[in-house]
């Protein structure tokens, strides 16, 4: 395998960990607080056409990811008031969640563009277009640097760049800031913090709304950056994905990062057997990469890397000592 085959494998790997890193982040900032949260994948799905039906309809990609961040927002307080004002199932409530937003984006995309269930093709403004970096061409030739600059860490879309910035972000927040350690505190014991005279329901909200602008952005990005429009479950199992990053992360944001970057290479690897020919000897069918994945995903979350404890307080709701 030459370097720059390794250079455009990277590259792909990239752009397919992106919506999988914001929705592990979107996770941990929900499940640091104490509410589990299995509707990522409904909110990316519902972001996803919201993104796409507005930006089609405007020709403004910024309103579509507008539009997306509030889809998903709504769904988001949907889940909150389930979890946290009326004590249900987080579980239930993340499931119902999912499926509503399968059967909501399929029946809304019908009746508003009747394309089976698609949005139009996105042209023009109605895309974000690949950002070419500061010296990214003039360095291109230069051996080694040149492709990773060029072609590895030049040339993609803003919500790439926002997803890797957002890493070290959630980490200064979680971990460096009194907001922060309030909100593990809570995902941790809840009472100590309502003891302290601080609103367990405020910070499990606030968590949720946090995950809910990720989660938009990671479906804006699936249709709108890495697509070019919406088509039917268009997420395809990430938000599970990302989940199974979360727990292989441990709860952690550069961990996250690491987890999400490999799932990506899975998901690269199924447009490039021949890489894995060429490192192996072996001819791999592409559908058994893409299956990859999601075998990865059942093996995390049968235990695989070993046992994962998420905060002591997670999935319980709280209740109020009178």
């Amino acid at each position: 395998m030459d370097f720059l085959t390794l250079i455009q494998l990277l590259d792909s790997t990239v752009r397919l960990a992106t919506p999988l890193l914001l929705a592990c982040l979107a996770g941990l900032f929900s499940e640091r607080a104490g509410i589990f949260d299995i509707g990522l994948e409904g909110k990316m799905l519902a972001a996803a056409f919201f993104s796409a039906a507005v930006a089609a309809v405007t020709g403004s990609v910024w309103l579509g990811l507008l539009a997306g961040i509030a889809a998903s927002l709504m769904l988001s307080a949907l889940h909150g008031v389930a979890a946290i004002t009326f004590r249900g199932n987080q579980l239930i409530s993340g499931v119902a969640i999912n499926f509503l937003a399968a059967g909501l984006t399929v029946l809304i995309a019908q009746s508003w563009f009747q394309q089976g269930g698609r949005t139009p093709s996105l042209i023009g403004g109605g895309r974000f277009t690949p950002i070419t970096l500061p010296f990214a061409e003039a360095l291109a030739d230069v051996p080694v640097l040149g492709p990773i600059y060029a072609e590895l860490i030049s040339g993609h879309s803003i919500l790439v760049y926002m997803a890797f910035a957002a890493v070290p972000l959630t980490w200064f927040v979680l971990f460096r800031t009194r907001f922060g350690l309030r909100l593990r505190a809570v995902g941790e014991n809840p009472a100590a913090v309502d003891t302290a005279g601080v609103s367990v329901v405020g910070l499990r909200y606030a968590a949720i709304a946090i995950c809910g602008v990720l989660c938009g952005i990671a479906g804006a990005y699936l249709s709108t950056a890495l697509q070019a429009g919406f088509v039917k479950d268009m997420s395809a199992g990430r938000g599970y994905i990302a989940l199974a990053a979360l727990i292989f992360a441990k709860w952690r944001p550069w961990y996250a990062l690491y987890a999400t970057l490999l799932f990506g290479l899975f998901g690269a690897l199924e447009t490039r057997p021949d890489v894995i020919t060429a490192l192996t000897g072996l001819r791999v069918q592409g559908q058994l990469l893409g299956a990859l994945p999601y075998i990865m995903t059942v093996i995390i979350l049968a235990g695989f890397v070993g046992r994962a404890t998420p905060p002591r307080a997670g999935g319980e709701p709280y209740v109020k000592e009178r």
